[in-house]
């Protein structure tokens, strides 16, 4: 469920205004765009990995089916119960935070510990199923993040809600989770804002040694320039 705000804007634009309008938006338009559905090929002993960003203390759900290539139909079938996936995670630390064996069909969760990239990773057990031998496995995958890996159906049958509970159990952890993101960008900026500042310092001290080692040159050419005129006895 995307996240919904209502904007307000009383009297004439200003550029302030107009600045934090734009930024509100997009990181609505990000944090909806937050978990999403995709499918991939993968072959006999291949790996694929995605790269997620994710604030911390963020709980995230991925599921996934596999269906494998039957070449007398030439289409994609659902794999056998003895097909399965490998499913790595690892945090910006390149901690391994989840490594389990799943099968043809699964569910996997974990909940983020560091903000920042983390590396999700697939692949099949395709040593030990040999129907898959140089076959071509196809993989659906549903990555959800924050609020929207919550079943909300779920939560109102088991804590019995009413339907005005749920709804604003639901804005309650949109706005936790908005917050969260906001966090997130914040530490982003606080890392990309101390990168560059270590660059500029770098690229001066760079400068000054630079000019330090122009100046002696010049003042070693001017000295070599002058013993030589001397011993010419032209000066």
């Amino acid at each position: 469920m995307a996240a919904e705000q209502v904007v307000r804007v009383v009297g004439p634009w200003s550029g302030a205004g107009l600045d934090r309008l734009v930024r509100a938006l997009l990181l609505l338009l990000w944090f909806a765009a937050r978990g999403g559905a995709l499918y991939f090929h993968i072959g006999e002993t291949e790996k694929k990995c995605f790269i997620e960003e994710i604030p911390d203390e963020t709980m995230v759900i991925g599921n996934y089916r596999t269906q494998l290539y039957d070449k007398q139909r030439e289409e994609y079938q659902p794999a056998t119960p003895g097909l399965g996936m490998f499913v790595e995670v690892k945090d910006p630390e390149d901690k391994v935070i989840l490594a389990r064996q799943y099968g043809s069909e699964g569910r996997f969760t974990f909940t983020s510990h560091t903000p920042g990239e983390h590396q999700i990773c697939l692949h099949s057990n395709s040593t030990k199923f040999s129907l898959f031998a140089g076959g071509m496995l196809r993989v659906h995958l549903d990555i959800q993040v924050g609020e929207h890996a919550n079943d909300y159906a779920e939560i109102a049958a088991k804590d019995k809600l009413s339907e005005l509970q749920l709804r604003v159990r639901q804005l309650v952890e949109q706005v936790e989770q908005i917050q969260k993101e906001q966090n997130y960008q914040r530490w982003r900026e606080e890392r990309f804002r101390q990168t560059s500042e270590s660059t500029n310092q770098r690229v001066l001290w760079w400068s000054i040694l630079q000019t330090l080692i122009l100046v002696a040159i010049g003042v070693w050419q001017m000295r070599h320039l002058k013993s030589f005129f001397e011993a010419k006895k032209l000066v």
